[in-house]
């Protein structure tokens, strides 16, 4: 079939429109639960109920051939036969205890479990090596399961210990709102876009275990480079700071599904901004996970060298040289090389005119005065050495902002091809590029402006060196 035969990111982006029909607002939702369960992990959805998190899940289910199905709602008094199977009578009398798991959830592919904390510790405990190593243990012997990804939900997570292992086996956190005023319109309006409903895709679309394995081997091959890892490794000792603990099984789990990412739409190496996918891996709820998006937008693309606070300290320090050298002051020569002097008037001095006189029975009120100094004049050497400065700012600035610009080329690049990108985040991430250019930019009028104040500050009538001194005449008696 030829549709089988295409590249994988292209099925992809073929089984993500038909899976997405008739949703409104669960776009995002729904791709990065997909990911996941590509990638083999597991996705939990919080939010109140009737929020399309069950809808979700079958249509996840829908994006495997031939994949087998489960789903329940658990309950404080669900008991441990309507998840694992019934027991076997026939073992029972044969002095083994075993369960009949088939169409039950040992025997899925794909599962939804509603309301995943409400069951007790023993069943949790049951799941946890069942969602961890795809083992069941059935009675003397373990039970290997072809278990692919389960969609947990949830209304909220409760704070226990066996409720925080059972929370972190779910790789992504996902929150799932009620749709917002726009969408309230569309969801009951005539024109919205399909049915609630969907229809399972062309085979040609689904997935199958071969695909699985072609797209593990690859993102195996997948490389991390360098800046994405100095990023993670930025961003937990932030959270560490915040008090956030993230597990290291955790931190393993999201370079692997880096990898699922840029290897499932044809990339040999992840990029920088696929760590839009982190805050919902590492963030235990929604308001740290908008922190940690936050954090990740306005850095992501922007390197230390030339981030805002760093370059507008360099032209701070030239502004702030530029107003002391203004206001500098030196000792006042004549065109001879000599001090200027001036008599005091004899009757302004009575007169009070001048400030600070000195009026006295010999007559020191006449006396010549040493004239008030004027302002420091400057060789060009100096003046030319502080404007190549500037003019190296300058051109540090100008490749700072080329370098800003692609960037955001790469980032306008990435957002077109990526199936998994989160819109919200990628606005955030250009409105980050979009305000650090703007400092920059800033930045550059700044330098401009202190380069001419430097090319106008007074100068020598030699250059480069100050008037050689004279010998003076003599005071006048």
């Amino acid at each position: 079939m030829a549709s089988a035969r295409a590249p994988l990111r292209e099925r992809l982006a073929g089984l993500l429109a038909v899976l997405e029909a008739g949703l409104v607002e669960r776009r995002q939702v729904l791709r990065a639960s997909l990911l996941a369960a590509l990638a083999g992990e597991h996705s939990l959805l919080i939010g109140p109920p009737g929020t399309a998190k069950s809808a979700l899940a079958r249509r996840i289910h829908l994006a495997f051939r031939d994949a087998r199905y489960f789903e329940r709602l658990l309950t404080r008094f669900t008991v441990p036969e309507e998840l694992f199977g019934p027991l076997s009578i026939r073992a029972l009398e044969e002095d083994r205890y075993e369960r009949h798991v088939a169409g039950f959830l040992p025997d899925a592919a794909v599962a939804f479990i509603d309301e995943v904390f409400k069951a007790n510790s023993a069943i949790l405990n049951a799941l946890l090596t069942l969602l961890n190593e795809r083992e069941f243990d059935n009675g003397a012997g373990r039970l290997r399961c072809p278990l692919i990804s389960v969609v947990g939900a949830t209304n909220q997570v409760p704070e226990d210990e066996v409720a925080e292992a059972f929370f972190d086996r779910f790789l992504l956190r996902l929150t799932v709102a009620p749709v917002s005023a726009e969408g309230f319109r569309w969801l009951l309006g005539e024109d919205r876009p399909g049915s609630p409903e969907v229809l399972a895709p062309p085979s040609g679309l689904q997935l199958d275990e071969a695909d699985r394995a072609a797209l593990a081997q690859a993102a195996a091959a997948c490389a991390l480079p360098a800046a994405v890892l100095d990023r993670l490794g930025e961003l937990r000792a932030w959270l560490a700071g915040r008090g956030v603990y993230v597990s290291d099984r955790r931190w393993v789990k999201l370079a692997h599904l880096l990898r699922v990412a840029a290897a499932s739409e044809g990339r040999a190496a992840a990029s920088e901004w696929d760590l839009g996918l982190a805050p919902c891996c590492v963030a235990a709820d929604e308001p740290t996970r908008l922190a940690v998006a936050d954090w990740l937008a306005a850095r992501l693309g922007i390197r230390e060298v030339w981030s805002p606070p760093r370059i507008t300290r360099v032209v701070e320090a030239f502004e702030a040289q530029l107003a002391t050298e203004r206001e500098a002051r030196d000792l006042d020569y004549d065109e001879r090389g000599r001090l200027r002097f001036s008599a005091i008037d004899p009757v302004a001095t009575q007169a009070g005119e001048l400030a600070g006189s000195i009026g006295d029975a010999k007559g020191g009120a006449a006396a010549l005065r040493m004239s008030a100094a004027r302002m420091r004049r400057y060789g060009s050497l100096h003046i030319g050495a502080r404007t190549a400065q500037l003019d190296g700012v300058l051109a540090r600035l100008a490749a700072y902002r080329g370098e800003l610009g692609a960037q955001l080329a790469t980032l306008e690049a990435w957002a077109d091809q990526a199936l998994w990108a989160d819109p919200a985040f990628v606005a955030c991430a250009r409105s980050g590029l979009d305000a650090v250019d703007a400092v920059l930019a800033g930045l550059e009028v700044r330098a401009r402006s202190a380069r001419a104040g430097f090319e106008a500050l007074p100068r020598l009538e030699q250059a480069g060196a100050a008037p050689a001194p004279v010998e003076h005449d003599p005071l006048p008696e």
